[in-house]
């Protein structure tokens, strides 16, 4: 079997992602001594560009901020816990509307400098390609090394795969300033830079998008499983001419301001650093080759001389097979106090996976303590995510975002989506207020 030797009293953290970085945060808090394990820069991984812990690859947007929305009440429980993450989120936020979106840079930097400065937090840049001796968090992410991850195999009795995608991001100075137009949907502010176009740009773009070149999969891609939140545009483009002006192209609630009158479809360009110099676009994860990518995105309005300084690539995601290989604390059947955290165990998101990560954490002071693991209320954002992969059918179990379907139903129904969403809300905050209080010591 495999395995290696662990200091008495301490605890490894493998993987310095979001989740093991919440993990490695959230047991040093509690006074445990942590080994936090990276194995960036020695080896990287296809979608990493950095050796900053808590590197964002996908997107800057963290989702909805908005109170009343599943993703916002995430955040909200998370902030109650005293998250690094959430904290390095706000020290380092970016004009989104109502979204929360970061400056990767300083992002992944207040991460790292946290967790260097904690007297109790060692990290080692390392690759482990074996399973510790329990207590240990594992939180290696959907780029787990292949020794690693024939190892967790081993035990895990096998992972199941999706693909991930990266969308291109360009320079401000490059947009054609004449041809967007600042706005957010709805008329909450003016954090995006839209791109309009009419039909005929839109066919346009459609048709080269459709012919367009994409990338060569390697042998274990020949039957990629995408993730339904985070489909490469041009696999969204072949669901039907009207696919993207219904998804991420969709102008509903941004009328051009020079018109008066919305567009036929928008690309929408998102802030990606504090500065404001650097532009993502939103929605359009890709998999194209990348001459391709500068050819088809320079057919939208305002970006025919748009400066790409990262281009979009696909990566394969691994994750486990979470109701048959692990129980309702995250630990891998058959090791007490091996837990398991972040996009590991089939949730999707950067906040979802930090939710992961810490709830790791806690459920491993637990142990420690020898105290009884909590039991997080359903009622919860984070109990939601919880009882979803405890409860998911295991033949055709995929990786889940916090969402309105995960909660349990309201006494009364209400038809209104955001009377629901509302009433959803104020359930969860006294489910987790009176959680928090009834947990005293395991949450400082």
């Amino acid at each position: 079997m495999c395995s290696a030797s662990v200091p008495p009293q301490s605890v490894t953290v493998i993987g310095g992602g979001l989740a093991g970085s919440e993990a490695a945060w959230q047991l040093a808090r509690r006074g445990h001594t942590v080994r936090l394990h990276e194995m960036r820069p020695v080896n990287s991984t296809p979608a990493h560009r950095t050796a900053w812990l808590a590197e964002l690859v996908c997107s800057n947007s963290l989702g909805s901020d908005v109170p009343e929305s599943p993703g916002g009440l995430l955040k909200e429980e998370l902030r109650r816990m005293k998250s690094l993450v959430m904290e390095a989120a706000e020290e380092s936020a970016v004009p989104a509307g109502r979204a929360l979106a970061v400056d990767r840079e300083l992002f992944a930097r207040f991460v790292s400098e946290r967790l260097a400065a904690h007297p109790l937090v060692t990290i080692l840049r390392e690759e482990v390609a074996t399973l510790p001796e329990e207590p240990a968090v594992i939180a290696t992410g959907p780029l787990t090394s292949p020794a690693f991850a024939a190892c967790l195999r081993e035990s895990a009795g096998g992972f199941l795969a999706f693909y991930d995608a990266v969308a291109p991001v360009v320079t401000a100075e490059s947009v054609d300033a004449d041809t967007v137009y600042r706005a957010s949907r709805w008329g909450q502010g003016e954090d995006y830079l839209n791109c309009p176009l009419d039909r005929e740009a839109y066919e346009r773009f459609l048709s080269a998008l459709l012919a367009a070149e994409r990338a060569p999969r390697k042998d274990f891609e020949q039957d990629p499983r995408y993730f339904e939140g985070c489909l490469p545009v041009e696999v969204l483009a072949e669901r039907g001419p009207d696919t993207l002006r219904y998804g991420p192209m969709r102008p509903v609630g941004l009328p051009d301001p020079r018109t008066g009158r919305e567009p036929y479809a928008v690309v929408q360009l998102r802030q990606d650093n504090r500065e404001g110099t650097l532009y993502n676009l939103v929605g359009f994860q890709t998999n194209l080759r990348w001459g391709e990518q500068e050819r088809v995105f320079r057919l939208i309005p305002g970006l025919e001389k748009a400066e790409f300084v990262r281009l979009g690539v696909m990566h394969r995601n691994i994750y486990v097979n979470a109701p048959l290989a692990l129980d309702s604390s995250l630990r891998l059947r058959g090791r007490e106090a091996l837990f398991l955290a972040g996009q590991l165990v089939g949730v999707e998101g950067y906040v979802e996976s930090t939710a992961m990560g810490l709830v790791a954490a806690v459920n491993c002071a637990a142990f420690l303590a020898g105290s009884p693991f909590p039991h997080w209320p359903e009622e919860t954002a984070i109990g939601a995510l919880l009882h979803y992969l405890g409860s998911a059918l295991p033949g055709n179990f995929q990786p889940m975002n916090c969402n309105l379907g995960i909660f349990p139903p309201l006494p009364k129904r209400i038809r209104g989506r955001t009377e629901r969403c509302g009433a959803v809300a104020t359930r969860a905050r006294e489910a987790i207020a009176l959680f928090l209080e009834k947990q005293g010591a395991l949450f400082p």
